[in-house]
């Protein structure tokens, strides 16, 4: 991947490339793992590092500084302006353990923010860039999610991002749970901040929930049966594929 680097200013360009090269390191790791073992045959031609401001609302309009399409990732590792986006999740809440884990985000968690980025290329997803993605945008999110944290946190931050994050459903469950994941990309991310990310959240649960108890581990046994739900004509949707929906209600 080519690194390209949109900053208004010298400073800023200064202000972030020790954490820039950090990063492209880590991901040139990345890319291997994921070229080796998930079939990413075909990544992104480059990287665009840019500032929080820039990335929403001069380069694109999106609603986070992080996203890709078929040629290149935008990403801004301004890790404050992280801490700060992800505190505006609650909404105005308190939680004293989930503000003190986003108030000290660590570069390793945000480092799996671009890694999920990357993940996208992967071919084992079945939908392409400019498709509607609507019927399992789910599922895509949330193994982009599982496998950049999987393979690039240890067992501790693992632990805790999947603490977090399981909190934070239960948090807002009565607010924003009341649709099937299925319907998840399907308003175009439209709504608040925490009603998107309430269906990030759920969606990684979910992935790690197929992957660690259904597939006992293994993560290609369940690309393998959303393959096979594919083949078989999408005949119901997903979450109904693999029995997500009872398993959320048994959880709540």
């Amino acid at each position: 991947m080519r690194h390209i680097y949109a900053f208004e200013s010298k400073d800023d360009y200064i202000k972030y490339q020790e954490i820039i090269e950090r990063f492209s390191e880590k991901l040139k790791k990345y890319q291997k793992l994921m070229e080796e073992e998930f079939e990413l045959i075909d990544p992104p031609k480059g990287i665009v590092w840019t500032t929080e401001e820039l990335a929403t609302s001069v380069l694109a309009d999106q609603f986070a500084p992080a996203y890709t399409n078929e040629n290149v990732i935008h990403f801004s590792p301004d890790l404050e302006s992280w801490k700060a986006l992800f505190i505006k999740q609650l909404e105005g809440r308190k939680n004293a353990r989930i503000e003190r884990f986003y108030k000290n985000l660590s570069e390793n968690q945000l480092f799996t923010l671009v890694a999920h980025e990357l993940t996208h290329h992967l071919d084992l997803f079945l939908d392409d860039f400019d498709d509607e993605r609507e019927d399992s945008i789910w599922f895509e999110e949330g193994m982009c999610d599982y496998l950049a944290r999987k393979m690039t946190l240890n067992k501790v931050e693992f632990k805790e991002i999947t603490e977090v994050e399981s909190e934070l459903v239960k948090m807002f469950n009565e607010d924003y749970g009341n649709h099937s994941l299925d319907v998840f990309g399907s308003g175009s991310y439209q709504g608040s901040l925490t009603s998107i990310m309430f269906d990030y959240w759920r969606s990684f649960l979910s992935i790690k929930y197929l992957v660690e108890v259904r597939a006992n581990h293994d993560i290609k046994q369940v690309f393998k049966d959303y393959h096979k739900w594919d083949k078989e004509g999408r005949v119901v949707p997903l979450t109904a594929y693999f029995e997500l929906n009872t398993w959320f209600l048994s959880s709540r």
